[in-house]
């Protein structure tokens, strides 16, 4: 059951997931009292032919608002349509849009869509609605970044016509991932309650006890084919509450971690997806100089500033044995935030190498001047703080083998440190972070690498790394006037055979694995064709719910 991860060659668009890609999934499970317990129950609920026909899910957090204008469904959702979507071979195609076509200098995208879609309050869906959805979007400004686009309108009830300010060849994955809500029944409430979530996407929202289950059930009016699955329900439960459900039967599907995967359960199967979920540390470039953000914090780390130290955390640490130690074999190394996609340079690729990291260290005059076994440098110790959301298990597991490793073969003091979101944003400009981000887009790299994105409080470039000749790549590849045309400059700002973004360049992060998402299955429960899983296990697991059959 386990889907495998290609090169994806030929791909016409893949869809961005970025912007919440660093935060930390929040398991915002809640215990109940008997009385509260939510009753699940669908025995005897079976179509003719003697099949299931609903599903149980052990989820992790459903957020705090279904609204695709402040940035619901960015990793795809059962519930709304957008204009073009991402199939299970990670190709584009065709969802609300019938086609569409680009002009000549790139600036201008047309949509046909199709006239037989409604909502599921009743209204039929129109060009109108696709321009009203971006327009807000963009007016909020709250998660999406639509800076490139400069207007969207309605030419008639099934087109739709956007105008962008520059070329800007990843737009086609802000479209892919953006839920077209009805502008007749728009509000500030939307997305806050049941009945004002409203798409019209293969499942539509009949419940949710926030904090405790969501209950979605078949659109009967969906343009498409009709599901097999007609009612899913969603439970929202932290990770060992996960766990207690599967064994005891309660759920039919459930998210899990590399420490628990290994956990027999009679009955069920591990389903384990490949993903761009990576982790890896966040290294500040600049040195400590006393400057400080707009928002009053610290800039800059003296020790992380010498790229030979970033190198050396790069080269002089074992994908392998952190894999084995943290996460029982569940994850690939990791060696750039693409790997695998069709823009990924696979230059960037290194071996371990202990001897040559400790080269490295020697070279930049880090030595052990006093035998305690940690480095030094003009009376400064080789030493930081690693930090780690705190309560994420599976992050401390990774740092605390990084800090071990790091230790062990090089010299380095690494004090590992569970901290909250709000001291990270604090902190992350001048201290090294375990992070992680998961996106199958490459925009994400121009976000975390161009300099006009160094030192913002959106987890993208906390480095505040900058480089010119990144920039000219970076700027080059999103001004190709196809995504085919430009794969060349993405795989250049990464590494062009003298510097680059990646490891093997001026290292502004250490990469260390791709994660497996892993779920634990009932037996004759199919999952349809999992594409690529982007950071965050929940909401890419059921964005194919609509072909999900029990066999």
């Amino acid at each position: 059951m386990k889907k495998r991860r290609g090169l994806l060659a030929g791909i016409l668009g893949i869809v961005i997931f970025t912007a919440v890609g660093c935060a930390k999934t929040r398991d915002s499970g809640t215990s109940w009292t008997e009385e509260e317990q939510p009753v699940v129950s669908y025995e005897g609920n079976e179509k003719a032919d003697g099949k299931k026909d609903e599903v149980v899910i052990g989820f992790s957090s459903e957020g705090d608002s279904f609204d695709p204008c402040t940035g619901f469904g960015y990793t795809g959702s059962p519930i709304y349509s957008t204009l073009v979507k991402i199939n299970g071979d990670d190709q584009l195609e065709n969802d609300l849009a019938t086609g569409y076509t680009v002009s000549n200098d790139a600036l201008t995208w047309t949509f046909k869509i199709r006239d037989d879609v409604k909502f599921t309050n009743g209204d039929p869906l129109k060009a109108s609605d696709v321009a009203f959805t971006f327009q807000t979007t963009k007016e909020k400004a709250t998660y999406m970044d639509l800076t490139m686009l400069e207007s969207c309108k309605a030419l008639d009830d099934t087109t739709v016509e956007f105008k962008l300010k520059k070329p800007c060849v990843t737009f086609i994955y802000t479209v892919a991932q953006m839920g077209i809500v009805p502008e007749n029944a728009y509000s500030d409430q939307f997305g806050l309650e049941a009945d004002q979530i409203i798409g019209s996407g293969p499942y539509k929202m009949v419940q949710w006890d926030k904090g405790q289950q969501f209950i979605l059930e078949a659109n009967e009016d969906y343009y498409g084919e009709q599901p097999a699955i007609k009612r899913a329900v969603v439970l929202i439960q932290e990770e060992d509450a996960r766990l207690v459900a599967a064994q005891a039967g309660e759920v039919d599907i459930a998210l899990t971690s590399a420490t628990l995967a290994n956990t027999e359960i009679e009955g069920m199967s591990i389903l384990e997806v490949e993903s761009v979920d990576n982790r890896g540390i966040t290294l500040p470039t600049v040195p400590d100089q006393g400057k400080v953000t707009e928002d009053g914090y610290k800039i800059g780390n003296n020790i992380t500033c010498d790229v030979n130290v970033r190198k050396a955390l790069c080269y002089g640490i074992d994908r392998r044995q952190i894999i084995e130690e943290a996460l029982n074999g569940y994850a690939e190394p990791a060696y750039t935030e693409c790997d695998g996609m069709p823009w990924w340079n696979k230059e960037t690729v290194i071996e371990t190498d202990i001897d040559y990291a400790v080269k490295l260290l020697e070279q930049s005059g880090w030595t052990d001047t006093d035998g305690d076994g940690v480095r030094d440098k003009n009376g400064q110790k080789l030493a930081f703080h690693l930090m780690y959301f705190a309560g994420d298990s599976m992050r401390q597991a990774v740092a605390m083998s990084v800090a071990n490793q790091a230790k062990e073969n090089m010299g380095f003091d690494i004090t590992v440190e569970g901290v909250s979101a709000d001291d990270t944003v604090k902190r992350m400009f001048s201290e090294p972070m375990i992070m992680g981000w998961g996106s199958d887009s490459p925009m994400t790299s121009y976000m975390l690498y161009h300099s006009s994105n160094a030192g913002k409080t959106d987890w993208y470039n906390p480095e505040f790394y900058t480089s010119e000749k990144t920039d000219k790549y970076l700027d080059q590849a999103m001004n190709s006037l196809s995504i085919e045309e430009s794969y060349e400059w993405w795989e250049k700002a990464q590494w062009d055979g003298e510097t680059g973004t990646s490891m093997r360049g001026e290292a502004p992060w250490a990469f260390y694995v791709n994660m497996t998402h892993l779920y634990f299955v009932k037996d004759g429960l199919n999952t349809g064709n999992q594409r690529i899983h982007a950071h965050g296990q929940a909401w890419p697991l059921i964005a194919n719910l609509s072909e999900w059959t029990w066999e």
